[in-house]
């Protein structure tokens, strides 16, 4: 059993809780100063030791942490963790800004401990499987990637312009709370992306500001690319199409399935992965897989590095949508 302390029990956190536990593997303690959420959540999970500050959670001892609190606390909680040896999974983006990345970077390789950031995407058994034909070359070279998102936020997030959705500063906005699952699965898929040009606009959302719709142009290396996401229509879907020399293969993530097609007209072939009956299921996968890191038995689903490729990109469409112009991004991570 691994003892896992997860701060912060907003949403995700109390979804992270109750994960951990659905996975067999794991005795979870929180930290919460919220005295309401810290005392609901530990009545609710039956959780024994419920902290209502950091100095005092790091008086036990842990094998790993769950940063599930605002972006801007992601990276310097992250350093606290790992000088204090523990290996932090840190809720996504991996922050709003790059301060303090190389530094955590460096605290890691000292400590020689992993982190991993919670692209819960990349733990979903279809586009697992995807990933894996597309590497093996079943298709062919990969030349285009069209994604297509949305879903009725307010439906699924009822509180949303009372928490750090209302701003970027915080994390909110579209691109950095939806958009930037998308843009990591696509660099999962087909590389780093090194060049974008977004548009943006608030639509439909009420009591906030933020943009609410997003269109990307990108490319990832010479593989073009196009991704498109509201946050206000009813159908929650997610598609994610990418063409290759030989084949073509799409992921419907709200059908937990992934198909190809190898000829024009030939009908689609369905992909064989692992049913999800339910969206605990898929997050019960990623907290198994990072107990998994956790053991040294496998590489993080998303390393740091990779997090902040995907920052610096999420940086870039923000960028581009207030200059209107496209943003080029390098190609290779900083150390």
């Amino acid at each position: 059993m691994h003892r896992v302390l997860v701060i912060g029990t907003g949403s995700i956190g109390e979804r992270h809780v109750r994960c951990l536990q659905l996975t067999g593997r794991a005795e979870v303690g929180i930290c919460e100063p919220n005295r309401a959420f810290r005392e609901r959540v530990a009545e609710t999970y039956n959780i024994g030791e419920a902290f209502d500050n950091l100095d005092a959670s790091l008086a036990s001892q842990w094998d790993s942490a769950v940063v599930a609190t605002p972006a801007p606390t992601h990276i310097p909680l992250a350093r606290s963790l790992v000088q204090a040896g523990i290996a932090p999974l840190i809720e996504k983006p991996l922050a709003v800004e790059t301060d303090g990345a190389t530094e955590l970077l460096t605290d890691l390789a000292a400590g020689q401990l992993s982190a991993g950031v919670a692209y819960v995407y990349r733990a979903h058994p279809a586009l697992g499987a995807m990933r894996e034909a597309v590497n093996a070359g079943q298709f062919g070279k990969p030349l285009q990637m069209v994604i297509v998102a949305g879903q009725n936020f307010p439906t699924y997030r009822p509180a949303y312009a009372q928490t750090y959705y209302a701003s970027h500063a915080s994390g909110g906005g579209a691109v950095q709370d939806a958009l930037t699952h998308l843009l990591n699965a696509g660099e999962w898929l087909a590389g780093p992306i090194t060049t974008v040009a977004a548009d943006a606009a608030h639509l439909r959302l009420a009591d906030v500001e933020v943009e609410d719709t997003v269109h990307v142009l990108a490319r990832h290396g010479a593989i073009m690319a196009s991704y498109c996401l509201n946050q206000h229509q009813a159908p929650n879907e997610c598609s994610l199409t990418l063409i290759c020399e030989e084949g073509t293969a799409r992921l419907d993530l709200h059908e937990h399935s992934w198909r190809w097609m190898d000829r024009p007209d030939a009908g689609w072939t369905q992909g064989d992965c692992r049913a999800m009956k339910t969206r605990d299921d898929w997050f019960t996968a990623q907290e198994s897989a990072w107990l998994d890191t956790v053991e040294g038995s496998v590489p993080p689903l998303c390393s740091l590095e990779e997090g902040l490729q995907t920052l610096r990109v999420n940086r870039a469409v923000l960028h581009s949508i207030e200059a209107r112009q496209w943003v080029d991004l390098p190609q290779e991570i900083e150390a």
